[in-house]
């Protein structure tokens, strides 16, 4: 069997830094230009489900492992395709042809809708929207991209190559990159194009979804000029930062209908049927008003006092717990990856609950330092690396000052 273990996810070890890097650089930018294309609020709640998507990563990759495994080893048609130019970019075209459809698909269909849309939620344009995936997304992008283990590509090229063409996309996402030279606009895709994709303006739509060429949009009749100023977000918008909620809550409409219908029929079929479908003995959903600038409704919850300086520490400490869960070169086994991930999950929650100043979020934030502290001691083998020990006993000890200071009054 082709070889494909957890090192698979090192293309995300390597594409979190640069990612990081580019994140860097637009903030800065928007800093210096003084252009207000990032908000606090949504960029953490984006940067955190973005930390809890990696854990599922680790899941895909496992999935890849096993069914792309099975299928390249018993049923290829090539028996070697190595990995040289010509060939990378033929598995970049081909998976880049497939996401189209995928993406197409993921904008018509309720269930492949649930999956996406949490992308979408995001009422904003730049790189931490890029972020934004929900935890359901790329498992249902490796169901339809099986054909090519057929054809002889290795499972470990397909899913290295799926990691760099998600990387191309989340450079599509900034609003600091006017329209580019026209040649490269009608070939690839661009900021220009993929703000397009994002609006909610009714002549946007369900248009561009293409993720490195544009072509495919104009082949297959998707395609839309950017004209108007864009408006970003989604229609029946969650008014929420919790992860748990962004990655679940058109999952949960779908189920309330599915619960609500009389035909067994209708419950199994809703989720394959077209958005904007219900059952036969639910009332149809209304026409939409078309959301404008003058009438878009911005999550606009208050967070705790003072809590920016908390939640940016609390952000670098995530980016190593995630790296901890999905480096090959980490040492923690498989269960305490599982273990870290619930932690990281519990880290981001709390983070919902400092942005909206929930009454719940005393309490869990101890429960989750305390939980923490001693984890990472035993996972680390911090026993034998006296300043990683140190940093953790400081970082956890002002994390409970501060609860105990800010996070208790004035809360939801």
């Amino acid at each position: 069997m082709e070889q494909i273990t957890f090192s698979t996810q090192n293309i995300y070890t390597l594409l979190t830094p640069l990612a990081l890097f580019f994140i860097a650089i637009e903030v800065g930018l928007c800093l210096y230009y003084k252009r207000n294309y990032i908000s606090f609020a949504e960029a953490i709640a984006n940067f955190g489900t973005a930390l809890g998507n990696q854990t599922v990563n680790v899941l895909v990759a496992a999935g890849v492992y096993v069914v792309y495994g099975y299928l390249w080893d018993n049923y290829r048609l090539i028996d070697d395709i190595p990995m040289n130019l010509p060939n990378f970019l033929l598995l970049l075209l081909a998976i880049d042809f497939i996401f189209y459809w995928v993406h197409r698909w993921g904008h018509e269909i309720n269930i492949m809708w649930a999956a996406h849309s949490p992308h979408h939620s995001a009422q904003e344009m730049n790189f931490f929207v890029a972020l934004r995936a929900s935890v359901t997304q790329r498992l249902f992008s490796f169901f339809f991209f099986w054909p090519l283990t057929i054809i002889g590509f290795k499972p470990f090229d397909i899913y290295m190559m799926t990691g760099i063409h998600l990387f191309i996309s989340f450079l599509h996402h900034t609003e600091l990159i006017p329209k580019l030279w026209r040649w490269i606009e009608f070939i690839f895709t661009t900021p220009s194009h993929h703000r397009v994709h994002h609006g909610v303006n009714f002549k946007y739509l369900d248009k561009n979804y293409g993720e490195f060429l544009i072509i495919w949009d104009r082949l297959f009749g998707s395609f839309e000029e950017e004209t108007d100023k864009v408006i970003y977000g989604m229609y029946g918008q969650a008014q929420t930062w919790n992860p748990i909620v962004i990655n679940f809550h058109y999952y949960n409409i779908l189920w309330k209908d599915a619960v609500a219908a009389t035909n067994w029929w209708d419950k199994i079929r809703i989720w394959f049927m077209p958005l904007g479908w219900r059952p036969a003995n639910l009332p149809p959903k209304p026409p939409l008003d078309e959301i404008t600038l003058q009438n878009q409704q911005r999550i606009a919850l208050t967070p705790f006092p003072q809590s920016k300086l908390y939640l940016i520490l609390s952000a670098v400490f995530g980016i190593v717990l995630m790296l901890l869960i999905i480096s090959p070169n980490s040492s923690w086994s498989t269960v305490e990856k599982i273990i870290g991930s619930g932690l990281l999950w519990h880290l981001i929650v709390n983070w919902s609950g400092i942005l909206e100043s929930k009454r719940w979020l005393f309490a869990s934030e101890i429960i989750r330092i305390v939980l923490t502290v001693p984890i990472l001691f035993v996972f680390g083998e911090m026993a034998d690396k006296p300043v990683w020990l140190g940093i953790c006993l400081v970082y956890h000890m002002y994390c409970l000052v501060w609860t105990g200071m800010f996070f208790r009054g004035n809360s939801n």
